[in-house]
């Protein structure tokens, strides 16, 4: 029962759009204003500087907020990571907005430093490399949540890690794989 509470729990704070709120707020739908995506970066684009840094601040303790309650409520680690993998698919795909949601980077790096900081430290710096040699954030984005099980698995070889990779990765990828050919 606890993992379900866990997986409940990470979904709900995941879904959270702080982003969308923000631009309630300032009268804007981020839905349809700039790319229309309900994150951090289209926050910062279309709100301006503090609302956008005050969205990322939240999307990433939402992350970690989610694996600290999720390890609470199944009492093990692995709650932990069922619920940091769950909230980045309800960041991705939230309640709130029927299905639609930000790409997932900013509550997946959340995720990773509640988790294992050295995962984010791995995942920050192949990240970079990627963005220099394919000069896209969206290419580099993708490829780093492909990739991202392995990471997983290389920091802690347990399969629990890999899947734990896998259901972080997935919806990162998918949602920045439409953006692939934009800088």
């Amino acid at each position: 029962m606890g993992l379900l509470y866990a997986a409940l729990a990470g979904y709900f704070f995941g879904s959270l759009p702080f982003a969308y709120w923000f631009g309630i707020l300032q009268h804007k739908n981020l839905l349809e204003d700039g790319s229309g995506n309900v994150g951090t970066t289209n926050a910062w684009r279309v709100l301006g500087p503090v609302p956008g840094t005050m969205v990322l601040v939240l999307d990433v303790s939402k992350g970690i907020l989610a694996v600290a309650l999720g390890e609470f409520l199944a009492k093990d680690a692995t709650g932990g990571l069922l619920a940091g993998a769950l909230a980045v698919w309800g960041h991705c795909y939230s309640i709130w907005l029927l299905g639609k949601g930000g790409k997932g980077i900013a509550t997946a790096v959340g995720v990773l430093f509640a988790v294992q900081p050295v995962m984010l430290l791995i995942t920050l710096a192949v990240f970079a490399g990627l963005t220099l040699l394919s000069r896209s954030r969206y290419r580099a984005a993708t490829l780093v949540a492909l990739a991202l099980p392995l990471v997983c698995v290389a920091v802690v070889p347990v399969a629990t890690y890999l899947w734990f990779g896998f259901g972080v990765g997935i919806p990162v990828a998918i949602k920045n794989l439409p953006d692939w050919n934009r800088a």
